[in-house]
This record gives C-alpha cells, sequence and structure tokens, in this order.
C-alpha cells in the first residue's frame, strides 16, 4: 500500500479508542514507520547518474523496518513518551504497526510481479519470510478501495469527531479542515 494509506490506517486504529493527541499521533506514526525503510529511494535516485548509484531502496525496503525487532523498538519507544494510557497506547502501536505487515502482504507486487517478502522474524532469525501468492499489485483496484474507504472513513470522523489526521501537523490546518466539512455537512448531533 502506498503510504498515504498506511497514514490514514494508523489514524483510523488511533481512534478506536478514546486517546488524547499524543497517544492517537504514536499510534498514527506507528502505522506508518516501517516505511522508514524504504526512503533510500530518495539516495538511489540523486545518485542514479554517478559512477556508483546506490541501491538502497532495493536492498533495504522491507528488511530494516518490517520486521519484529523495529516494531519491538518502536513499541517501546512510544510507551516512553506515552503520557496517559500507556499500555492501551503500547497495544494500539503494535496493532497499527502490523497492520501496515498486514497490508504490505496484502498488496504491495511490484510492477515488476516482484512480491517484497517481509522478512518478519529478524533481527531474531531470517528463515521465515511473510508473503502471499496472491498478493496484489500496489496500484491494484483493491489497494484504491481501501485507500478511499479509509478517506471516506477518516473524513467522516473528523466530521463527527472535530479533529483529523492534519492534527498532527497544525492544530490550524486541522481547525479549518473540520470545520469546512462541518459548514458542507452540518454540525454532528451529539447525544
Amino acid at each position: 500500500m502506498s503510504p498515504v494509506s498506511h497514514l490514514l490506517v494508523g489514524w483510523l486504529t488511533a481512534n478506536t479508542v478514546q486517546l488524547d493527541r499524543r497517544e492517537r499521533l504514536l499510534i498514527t506514526v506507528s502505522g506508518i514507520i516501517p516505511d522508514l525503510d524504504g526512503l533510500g529511494i530518495i539516495a538511489d535516485w540523486l545518485t542514479r547518474n554517478s559512477a556508483t548509484p546506490l541501491q538502497w531502496w532495493g536492498k533495504y525496503h522491507h528488511l530494516l523496518g518490517h520486521n519484529i525487532g523495529f516494531a519491538l523498538l518502536a513499541a517501546v519507544l512510544c510507551f516512553l513518551v506515552a503520557k496517559q494510557r500507556k499500555l492501551t497506547t503500547l497495544l494500539f502501536v503494535l496493532i497499527s504497526f502490523h497492520l501496515h505487515l498486514l497490508c504490505d502482504v496484502l498488496g504491495a507486487r511490484g510492477p515488476d510481479g516482484y512480491q517484497w517478502p517481509i522478512p518478519y522474524l529478524l533481527p531474531f532469525s531470517a528463515s521465515w519470510q511473510l508473503t502471499w501468492a496472491g498478493q496484489w499489485a500496489l496500484n491494484a483496484w483493491q489497494n484504491m478501495l481501501i485507500t478511499a474507504a479509509a478517506l471516506a472513513t477518516t473524513c467522516y470522523l473528523a466530521w463527527k469527531k472535530g479533529y483529523s489526521p492534519l492534527e498532527l501537523l497544525s492544530s490550524k490546518a486541522d481547525n479549518g479542515f473540520v470545520a469546512t466539512l462541518r459548514s458542507r455537512f452540518g454540525e454532528p448531533k451529539h447525544g
């Protein structure tokens, strides 16, 4: 799935329980953080015409961040940063992280047919790779449908709850987005 889809799924996961902004941020970020290992694509692009182009994306994407070791590291860091409901936050950080992995197993096949196996047990063992023979392509209709459903649900929750994923970046942008939704669809009925 695309990083935007992972972000939306992470934010929706964070909104399945009553948490404050900080804890929602931690859970949302945990839904996208495995893709840090995909940032090698920038170095690859910048060095593509050099005498020694880097190939970090091809070598390290789904290797460094898509495993139980990185999940545990992220969970411990989030637990330390969380201020309220630490165990709930820890549990939902792990759920959000693993939803990312599940989504990648389901729909992250590249245009060349490569499946991007997930070495789940790293760094403890490289013996088990998560794959699925039916994995759909990154741009398949299934991914588009999941993203559209996540976006629609996100907009509904933003309208209903009064905050959106934009709260992670800017309170002003978040308030403006929610105000726009509410001016278009009316105020939600509470009670």
